[in-house]
């Protein structure tokens, strides 16, 4: 039987001797002035069982790991319709890059890069009516997941993110262009920083990801919230897509479903096993945290968790 306490408390040993590596996000103010030296890692098993090491009750901004949850919400309300609007392709460029949607007549490749993230957005707001209705539908779910009333949103980082949020809202806009886009895009984006703003710790990540360990279902409640096709589906983007374009590097050294955030978050599935979360708000150059993406990878070696 595997003791995870126990390679959780090895892995902190060994990654925090990385302190200093990368650099916090700092063209988000509101993010530019959190302590980098930071790291946590959480475990919580189909069983409900919970493991964790280092900083795991420290709140931070779950940024681009909210596009897991309103894919979720998205596909289980549009299904293939879905795809008309947004791909489930790999990008290979930086998941901001205007140049691509250009090309692309503004069809996002994926869910999981701004562009694509601020589509499903709008699906959402068509869905549910308006911008406040569609973020509250998204805030509940996260907390319906993570199974914590009190998670909220830190408005500080959402209008940070707004006043300097150009190149958003220029995908936006660009996405105005070619008609993939149905609701004014300042409202749009404004949603979107919001959800990106939801603030969370590595305990209830871990938790908010079990669903998509259990084909859709949640191992503890046995709440059904998506299809195991639906669950299939969204692992298969997030070991694709979930880390921009460092993804194919993820599933080579890492070779598990994730999704990253530049808050320092990533979250891990294993299918049939457990949900993860790792963090540290120090980024490598692709955006993705430096020191929980090395602990991702210690954990799969010390483990033998991997999907291949």
């Amino acid at each position: 039987m595997i003791d995870y306490q126990e390679i959780l408390e090895e892995i902190y040993e060994e990654v925090t001797k990385h302190y200093g590596e990368g650099r916090v996000a700092d063209y988000i103010p509101a993010l530019s002035e959190v302590d980098p030296r930071q790291f946590a890692f959480s475990i919580v098993t189909k069983e409900g069982d919970e493991y964790h090491v280092g900083d795991s009750s420290v709140k931070f901004s779950i940024q681009s790991i909210s596009k897991l949850f309103t894919f979720t919400l998205a596909l289980d309300i549009y299904s293939r319709e879905l795809y008309k609007r947004v791909g489930v392709e790999p990008s290979g460029n930086p998941f901001n890059s205007l140049v691509q949607l250009e090309y692309e007549h503004g069809i996002p490749r994926n869910p999981f890069i701004n562009a694509g993230a601020i589509v499903i957005t709008d699906t959402l707001i068509n869905h549910y009516g308006d911008d406040y209705k569609a973020f509250e539908v998204v805030l509940n779910f996260v907390r319906d997941l993570a199974g914590d009333s009190s998670i909220t949103f830190d408005p500080v980082v959402s209008t940070s993110e707004m006043e300097h949020g150009f190149r958003n809202l220029s995908l936006a806009n660009l996405m105005k262009s070619f008609d993939n886009l149905d609701n004014d895009p300042r409202v749009v984006v404004q949603t979107y920083f919001k959800q990106c703003a939801i603030s969370m710790n590595s305990r209830e990540l871990a938790r908010s990801v079990l669903y998509l360990a259990n084909g859709g279902v949640d191992p503890v409640t046995g709440k059904e919230y998506i299809t195991k096709t639906q669950a299939r589906r969204i692992n298969a983007v997030m070991l694709t897509c979930g880390h921009y374009d460092a993804s194919g590097e993820f599933a080579f050294h890492v070779g598990l479903p994730g999704k990253s955030g530049v808050g320092g978050g990533v979250v891990a599935v294993v299918p049939g096993e457990m949900g993860i979360c790792t963090f540290s708000p120090a980024l490598n150059k692709y955006g993705n945290s430096h020191l929980g993406t090395l602990a991702l990878e210690m954990f799969v070696e010390k483990s033998g968790f991997s999907i291949f």
